[in-house]
């Protein structure tokens, strides 16, 4: 078996130089009024080889071999600047009032729960 693990290397490599971009992945910078933002990915891969080779008595002779990667891309913010200042803000993650607003199902669902065990308890 002839397999040549560099050249497969290199090729991933070069795969991930021109596609594991925050260009490719959420776009370029931009301006917005009076602030730059910058898009900011994070990027983590694995690589697993193996193989082997066994005889079976005199007659079976038998070899093996599997490769496998794997690779994942996430947006993880932004990186905002007005004149000196320089800030980075996190992707997914809400502040302030958005993230109030999104513990509202959460607070009714609880609100509506202890009503019903007050309704039991009653009865």
């Amino acid at each position: 078996m002839d397999l040549q693990f560099e050249e497969l290397l290199k090729q991933i490599t070069d795969f991930i130089k021109t596609e594991a971009t925050t260009d490719t992945i959420v776009g370029e910078q931009f301006q917005l009024g009076e602030f730059k933002c910058v898009p900011v990915i994070k990027v983590g891969m694995g690589f697993g080889s193996g193989g082997g080779e066994g005889v079976d008595g005199k007659i079976r002779k038998g070899e093996g071999l599997g490769a496998g990667a794997g690779m994942g891309i996430e947006p993880i913010g932004f990186l905002v600047t007005k004149d000196n200042e320089i800030s980075f803000l996190e992707a997914g993650k809400s502040h302030g009032l958005a993230a109030a607003f999104e513990k509202v199902p959460e607070l009714i669902e609880k609100i509506v729960t202890k009503k019903q065990q007050a309704e039991k308890e009653t009865v």
